[in-house]
């Protein structure tokens, strides 16, 4: 299978030539323009052809002269703009099929001659259809009216392939068309980026992963899909970032023209990560966000149980127990629905154990949970018993965290970067925090640094 990505963009591209935000900047600076998204199966078929994509095809040092087949999703001009077919006219006129909905067929039927070799097919959700060598299925999209657009699993003589753009989250009988398809390649939209409020028929940073989770879980997607994020806009952060967090989820960037032979998957992390960073660094988010994709996640709150009686709604100066209730509240808001919390200390019984993902957050608050058990705060204890028995318990849970057999993502304060304690037990605590961070870290395939949002790896 050859499948060139001629364009991965949105509607206006990115960058949006009249945009000066960051994220279209960065992209201008750096020569990455995309243009509307399309796709070229083998030469000979297409997917979508926005008004840009027969010029993207030869910047790319392809032609269309052996195209048979066009694939349209909808009639939005950047999907389908039919004029291409006036253009084939005037120097061809071989056999062509289009594909799309009953709207777009509508549309291009006006480009071509009433005697005109090319052959027009209105399509449906559920339908199948065969043109020469493929295997194309019709799948329901998210977006617009219903039956206005639609998606395509096309299966040929290498391959198979997902193009699903434009979609919002993908219909149940879509989901269910496609189970066990384990395709080669999926071309899945991702429009908006973190702006999560658009209520539009498309995917963003919150919604992608649901769906990649979706797709893995019907077993569309298996360890060998190449899966590309399309349909891109300057809503999304610059591309390196952007390219950062698709990985963690088995999915990632192409430059426009690129062309996919047989290319592996990039290796989102399976192991261990620790997620390091100050206070409103953004370290739990980046923790959230790298198991995004994942169904059944356990989230361990490893500080005090919040008291169910605590007034949520209590003002700023209601005291700390109503601020750190707000706090808590705020991260079950955000975590999704699927996953369930553990609130424990025993952290050695959670990585010993088989299991699916566990997310744990935070081992400071783990910390100072051990310190306050043995009394670790006083001078005194410290000195006769509570110093060996914090370390025994430090050392039990590096010992596990290495031989952990589970996906495990752990999110830790870096406490030593501000002002020196003015206590003895302020120093120890900041002490045995950078000790348990960098022996953690040492047994660590995956090390991310997150200050002020932005996110290194170590």
């Amino acid at each position: 299978m050859r499948l060139s990505v001629l364009g991965t963009g949105s509607a206006d591209g990115w960058p949006n030539p009249h945009c000066g935000c960051p994220s279209c900047a960065a992209a201008r600076a750096h020569g990455q323009l995309r243009g509307q998204t399309s796709a070229l199966l083998d030469d000979v078929l297409l997917l979508d052809c926005g008004p840009e994509t027969p010029h993207a095809a030869q910047r790319a040092g392809l032609d269309l002269t052996r195209l048979r087949h066009v694939l349209l999703t909808h009639v939005h001009p950047d999907h389908c703009a039919p004029a291409f077919l006036l253009f084939r006219s005037w120097v061809r006129e071989g056999p062509l099929d289009v594909l799309g909905p009953p709207e777009v067929v509508e549309q291009a039927r006006q480009w071509v001659a009433p005697d005109s070799a090319v052959r027009f097919v209105e399509v449906r959700a559920g339908e199948r259809h065969r043109v020469e060598g493929y295997d194309v299925r019709v799948l329901a999209a998210r977006h617009g009216a219903q039956g206005a657009s639609v998606l395509y699993d096309v299966r040929g003589p290498g391959g198979r392939v997902l193009y699903a753009t434009d979609t919002g989250p993908l219909p149940e009988e879509t989901l269910e068309a496609v189970r066990g398809a384990a395709f080669d390649v999926v071309l899945l939209e991702e429009t908006f980026g973190d702006h999560t409020g658009h209520d539009t028929d498309h995917l963003d940073l919150a919604t992608f992963p649901e769906q990649l989770r979706r797709l893995r879980e019907v077993g569309a997607l298996t360890p060998d899909t190449d899966v590309l994020a399309v349909h891109l806009s300057h809503r999304n952060p610059p591309a390196p970032e952007l390219g950062r967090r698709l990985a963690d989820w088995g999915a990632r960037l192409v430059e426009d023209g690129t062309t996919l032979r047989g290319r592996p998957p990039p290796a989102s992390p399976t192991g261990r990560t620790l997620v390091l960073g100050g206070a409103r660094s953004g370290k739990s988010r980046e923790a959230e966000r790298l198991l995004a994709a994942h169904g059944e996640v356990t989230y361990v709150a490893t500080g005090y149980p919040v008291d169910p009686d605590t007034d949520l709604n209590a003002g700023p100066d209601a005291g700390p127990d109503a601020e750190w209730a707000r706090k808590v509240r705020r991260h079950r808001q955000r975590r999704p629905a699927g996953w369930s919390t553990v609130e424990t200390v025993d952290l050695v019984a959670l990585l010993e154990a088989p299991g699916g993902p566990l997310l744990v957050d935070c081992l400071t608050l783990w910390l100072t949970r051990v310190m306050d058990a043995h009394d670790a705060w006083d001078d005194r204890a410290w000195a006769s018993s509570g110093a060996k028995a914090v370390r025994a318990e430090v050392d039990a849970l590096v010992e596990a965290w290495r031989a952990t057999s589970r996906r495990v993502v752990a999110v830790s304060n870096e406490v030593g970067q501000g002002v020196v304690p003015d206590s003895s037990s302020g120093r120890r605590f900041r002490d045995a925090m950078g000790e348990l961070n960098a022996r953690l870290a040492a047994q660590t395939e995956d090390v991310r640094w997150c200050v002020a949002g932005r996110v290194a790896p170590l």
